[in-house]
């Protein structure tokens, strides 16, 4: 019993394989090298469905990384003269 109320709640980062803690580019190289062996068909059954699953998770990443730089982004705004005056949020619609 004592061990049970030692447990700690679980790791967010250990729960999808890591995947929240990959940087962009990782993450990107790691989803075309399983699109590569997905479309390969270099593994087999039980295994496509595992890295399909990964890759599901490494494309929900990427685009979270992706919405959240495209709301950093700021545009230049020019004064009347045409000289940048300062920034304003970038309008993506």
């Amino acid at each position: 019993m004592a061990a049970e109320a030692q447990k700690k709640s679980p790791d967010p980062a250990a729960a999808d394989g890591g995947v929240a803690a990959l940087p962009f580019e990782a993450a990107l190289a790691e989803l075309e090298r399983i699109v590569d062996q997905l479309e390969k068909g270099a593994v087999g059954l039980e295994d496509s469905i595992a890295i399909f699953e990964r890759g599901e998770a490494l494309k929900a990443h990427c685009a979270r990384l992706l919405d959240d730089a495209e709301k950093r982004i700021e545009k230049i705004t020019l004064g009347p003269d045409g000289r940048p005056s300062g920034v304003a949020p970038l309008d993506v619609d």
